[in-house]
């Protein structure tokens, strides 16, 4: 996204505290300051440097650390969202484009794929605090006129996911599977996520750039993929054979999730286009050319 924009003329100011991010990640011509969405400084950054357009993805992204830790997940996702916008408020920001989450946002679902129309169930703090800022937004731009747009990703992958940590399982695998280390199914195998390739996640955030209003869009293929499935195909795609194990079920863990992205197509024109065959081998070629680690 951050390249886009800059390839665009405009000037791209990130924020992240490093807790997760990588600086190497910074690209060229963009400003970049070490800073906690939390902090007054970096409501005074959004504020000072004139932004105009937020593009909101600094975030406690792990679902399972918001059960254990709910206050956490809260204030960085609820307190540090509102510290940013009314910096913003009280100067030039005019749009916020949220990284909302379409995973986490209706809980079990009724009908597959979800649309935006489907009731918001989220089982997990980490969803709850989602709806939340989506709700505060709309808040925003009733009161204040701030144009809102929140897109609710399905399971996010692609290049640059850092496997450590917070990362989402595909990362997670192939860098097991580059290391030779066992990759752990969790229960089963058999749930199932919608699996969006980053390109089509940054297009989606670029067309909504100038989007006048409060809106909601999903971001995902529609597609459910079991984590087998999933694990078949990464280590296809590595040449690998080895077997992944099963470990033990989450407790309350999702167990099917696919939503649907028709209205992001009629009213952005943005079609979710990568398969995730094609995804998945973009994607492990990029991990397996930065792992000099062997393949057994």
């Amino acid at each position: 996204m951050a390249e886009a924009l800059l390839a665009n003329g405009h000037r791209v100011l990130i924020v992240d505290d490093l807790s997760s991010g990588r600086k190497e990640n910074v690209p060229a011509g963009a400003e970049f300051h070490e800073l906690d969405i939390r902090s007054p400084a970096a409501a005074g950054l959004v504020r000072e440097a004139g932004v105009e357009v937020l593009f909101h993805h600094a975030a406690q992204m792990d679902v399972r650390r918001s059960v254990e830790d709910p206050v956490h997940d809260a204030e960085v996702n609820v307190v540090g969202t509102l510290n940013l916008v009314e910096g913003g408020r009280s100067g030039a920001l005019a749009q916020v484009i949220f990284a909302s989450t379409g995973g986490a946002m209706y809980g079990e679902q009724q009908r597959f794929p979800a649309d935006e129309d489907h009731p918001a169930r989220p089982l997990s703090p980490y969803g709850v605090a989602k709806l939340a800022v989506e709700r505060y937004l709309y808040f925003y731009h009733r009161e204040y006129g701030l144009d809102a747009t929140a897109l609710r990703y399905a399971n996010v992958y692609g290049p640059r996911q850092n496997p450590h940590g917070e990362a989402g399982v595909v990362a997670i695998f192939l860098d097991r599977l580059l290391s030779g280390r066992e990759a752990v199914i969790n229960g089963d195998g058999m749930q199932t996520r919608d699996y969006v390739a980053v390109e089509d996640v940054a297009a989606a955030n670029l067309a909504a750039l100038g989007r006048p209003g409060f809106g909601i869009y999903n971001v995902g293929t529609g597609r459910e993929t079991t984590v087998v499935e999933l694990y078949r195909l990464l280590a296809a795609a590595l040449g690998v054979t080895r077997p992944a194990i099963h470990g033990p079920a989450k407790a309350g863990e999702q167990r099917r999730s696919a939503i649907d992205s028709g209205r992001l197509a009629r009213e952005l024109a943005v079609r979710v286009s990568t398969g995730l065959e094609d995804g998945i081998a973009r994607t492990a070629a990029w991990f397996a050319a930065r792992t000099p680690a062997p393949r057994p």
